[in-house]
């Protein structure tokens, strides 16, 4: 069985796969799925998939139509049966093709969003739910932020999370805004980048120039 992590958006569920697969010495292609997505094209995306044995995680699985999922179930369900038998050769879709048994599917979901669709419940037998959380940007921001060689790593990381906070809270929406995990990371690692040309420089200073550096540009 693949993995299903699902949460919301910068928490980390495709980077968690790609990290396991890497770990494993797996090769992982991420795709982005789409509402245009048809069972065709999926079924030419599983038949390579199956017969080159590498790892696949759907990036927002539930964006695709729920009648395509249905059929889709159905696709990872023969691959997946063909596995438990041990076959090396199998029929799918009509075309026998070469498996091995290193393949899986992986696939990641964004629940509660606009444009997405419950997963048909034979789909959800086919995968583990993984529940995605949130997590201590703080905490995160602190740790980085010390390694870059930063003494008041603490405060600087509440400030900078705090700022985030409010921008996500009060600025307009807009879709190029992100507010999230990964705008965090950029600022701290354009932090580091400055503490390390910049070493006399109060800290306070650094940081301020690096969310100036990174948001301004928006």
């Amino acid at each position: 069985l693949g993995g299903a992590p699902e949460g919301p958006a910068g928490t980390g569920k495709t980077e968690t796969t790609k990290d396991l697969a890497k770990a494993l010495a797996m090769q992982c292609i991420v795709f982005n799925c789409s509402e245009g997505l048809n069972y065709r094209a999926m079924e030419k995306f599983f038949k390579g998939l199956a017969s080159s044995g590498a790892w696949s995680c759907f990036d927002e699985f539930n964006r695709i139509d729920v009648e395509v999922l249905s059929v889709v179930a159905q696709q990872i369900l023969k691959i997946q049966q063909a596995k438990s038998a041990f076959k090396t050769k199998f029929i799918f879709e009509g075309t026998e093709i070469a498996l091995k048994d290193t393949c899986a599917v992986f696939i990641t979901m964004n629940p509660g969003y606009a444009g997405r669709s419950e997963l048909p419940d034979n789909l959800k037998a086919l995968f583990r739910p993984v529940a995605m959380m949130v997590p201590d940007y703080a905490m995160i921001a602190e740790i980085s932020l010390y390694s870059y060689g930063f003494v008041s790593a603490r405060s600087l990381a509440q400030k900078i999370v705090a700022t985030y906070k409010l921008c996500s809270e009060q600025l307009s929406s807009q879709d190029h805004y992100d507010y999230g995990m990964r705008a965090v990371k950029a600022v701290l690692k354009t932090a580091g980048n400055l503490k390390r040309v910049h070493r006399e420089e109060s800290e306070d200073i650094l940081v301020l120039r690096s969310i100036e550096d990174v948001n301004l540009p928006k």
